[in-house]
C-alpha cells in the first residue's frame, strides 16, 4: 500500500496513565476501565512504551504534546503561554512575553485550587475584563479570556522571560502564595519577576469583591480570587507538519495549548462545539468532525483532556469514567465511520498518577493499528501490556514518526 493513500489518526487521552491504585484493585485507570475498542486496537497491532518527556524536561502538557507530534521539546517548547496564545488569536512580536494565566483559589494566603472550582468561561471572562481594566493601565500589559480558568498575561517587549521561575499552580496545592510566586533566576529578570509578584497580589482585592466571586462562594463554590500567571516566554519558530512530513492534517481539542501547537505546526484548527476539556465534553461530536477532517486531510489529532483533569482532581472513578467514554463515545465512533484504509495510534501524552495528582516523566503506553503490520500478540492497552509489545521502550523515535511508518513496512522491535 502505498503511503499517500493512507490515512492517519492519533488519539490522546490527556493524562491517561497512571500508577497501580488500590481502590481499584492494584490495576490502573487503564487496566481498571472497560474499553474494548483500544483493546481491539492493541490486539490487531503492535504496542510499546514511549518516552515522551526529556529527562531535563518539565513533565507539563506543551513538552508531551510537542513530541508526539515530532518537535524536540528541548528547542520548541518556549514556554506554555507562547504556545497556547496563537489559539485565542494573540499576536506576539519578537520581544513579547506570554503567559499562562490561571484564576485559582486562595484561602489563608494557601493556594487551594489551580482551577478554581473548574469555573465556567462565562464567569471567567467577565473576571478577567475586571483584571485586563485595571491592569491595562499600567502599560504594555494584556490580559485575554481563554477557556474556563485558562487565561493569558501578555507583557509586551521584556527581557528574558525565560530566566523567571513560574511554577505551575497545579504542581503547589497547599502551598503558601508567597512561597511559590515568580522568582527571576538572574538579576537582568529581576524587574519582570516584581511585576508578575504585584499583578499576583493586587489582583485578590479585585477579583474578591468582584459580583462573579460573591455569587460562587454563597453557591458554596470555590472563587476565582487570584491570578497566576506561568508557563512564560517568547513564541518559537516551528516547521510545519506539511514540511516536515508532507501531511496534510487537522487538530481537534478543547484546548488552548494542542490547538496553539497546531496552529504553528500548521493544522487545520477544527472547533466542536460542546468541547469543553473535562468529561461533558462532546465525544461524539469531536469523532464526527475527526470522520470529516479525514476526508481532506492526511492526518488528524483527537485530543481529549478530560482523563488529565480526573487525575489532577485525585478522582480515580472519573478517571476510569472518562476513559470508558473516550474508548466507546469517541474512539469506537471514529472506527465504525472509517471507509478508507487508515493506521491509527492510541496514546497517553504523559500520566497525570491520581496518587499525586500532577504529571511525571514516566514513559506511556502506545499502540498502532496498520493495514500493513502484523500484530505482536499484546491484547490490551495498558501500562503493564505495553511493555510486552514489539515496540519494546521507544526513546529516540517520535509517535507521530511511528505511526507514519506503520503502513510503509513492519515495524522491527525498537
Amino acid at each position: 500500500m502505498e503511503l499517500s493513500k493512507t490515512k492517519y489518526i492519533l488519539v490522546v487521552g490527556d493524562g491517561m496513565a497512571d500508577y497501580p491504585i488500590p481502590e481499584l484493585g492494584n490495576k490502573t485507570p487503564l487496566q481498571a476501565a472497560n474499553k474494548p475498542n483500544m483493546d481491539s486496537i492493541a490486539t490487531q497491532g503492535r504496542s510499546g512504551l514511549i518516552k515522551t518527556v526529556p529527562d531535563e524536561s518539565s513533565p507539563g502538557s506543551e513538552t508531551a504534546i510537542c513530541s508526539l507530534l515530532g518537535y524536540d521539546p528541548r528547542i520548541y517548547c518556549t514556554g506554555r503561554g507562547p504556545l497556547e496564545a496563537p489559539s485565542r488569536g494573540i499576536k506576539l512580536g519578537p520581544n513579547d512575553a506570554a503567559y499562562r494565566c490561571n484564576l485559582i483559589t486562595e484561602k489563608n494566603e494557601v493556594i487551594v485550587d489551580y482551577s478554581a472550582g473548574h469555573i465556567t468561561t462565562e464567569e471567567a471572562s467577565k473576571l478577567i475584563a475586571a483584571i485586563n481594566k485595571a491592569f491595562g493601565k499600567l502599560g504594555k500589559i494584556e490580559f485575554y479570556s481563554g477557556l474556563d480558568y485558562r487565561h493569558f498575561l501578555i507583557l509586551r517587549n521584556i527581557p528574558k522571560p525565560e530566566l523567571i521561575d513560574c511554577k505551575p499552580p497545579h504542581d503547589v496545592i497547599g502551598e503558601i502564595v508567597s512561597d511559590v510566586w515568580p522568582e527571576a533566576r538572574a538579576p537582568e529578570a529581576e524587574k519582570t519577576a516584581r511585576l508578575l509578584r504585584e499583578l499576583i497580589s493586587r489582583s485578590s482585592g479585585i477579583l474578591k469583591k468582584h459580583p462573579v466571586n460573591i455569587a460562587r462562594v454563597k453557591a458554596g463554590k470555590n472563587p476565582g480570587n487570584l491570578i497566576w500567571p506561568w508557563g512564560g516566554g517568547k513564541k518559537p519558530s516551528m516547521p510545519t507538519l506539511k514540511e516536515k512530513f508532507g501531511l496534510k492534517s487537522a487538530v481537534i481539542s478543547a484546548v488552548d495549548l494542542v490547538k496553539g501547537i497546531g496552529t504553528y505546526a500548521g493544522m487545520e484548527i477544527i472547533n466542536v462545539p460542546g468541547a469543553t476539556g473535562l468529561d461533558n465534553t462532546n465525544y461524539e461530536g469531536k469523532a464526527d468532525a475527526a470522520l470529516k477532517a479525514l476526508k481532506e486531510n492526511d492526518f488528524v489529532f483527537v485530543h481529549v483532556e478530560a482523563p488529565d483533569e480526573a487525575g489532577h482532581c485525585k478522582d480515580y472513578a472519573l478517571k476510569v469514567k472518562t476513559i470508558e467514554h473516550l474508548d466507546k463515545r469517541l474512539i469506537g465512533r471514529i472506527l465504525e465511520g472509517l471507509t478508507e484504509p487508515y493506521a491509527i495510534a492510541i496514546s497517553p501524552d504523559h500520566p497525570t498518577p491520581v496518587a499525586i495528582g500532577t504529571h511525571t516523566r514516566d514513559p506511556v503506553p502506545f499502540t498502532i493499528k496498520s493495514p500493513s503490520m502484523k500484530p505482536d500478540g499484546v491484547k490490551k492497552f495498558d501500562e503493564d501490556s505495553a511493555k510486552k509489545g514489539a515496540y519494546g521502550l521507544v526513546t529516540k523515535d517520535y509517535l507521530i514518526s511511528l505511526l507514519m511508518s506503520s503502513s510503509k513496512t513492519e515495524q522491527a522491535k525498537k
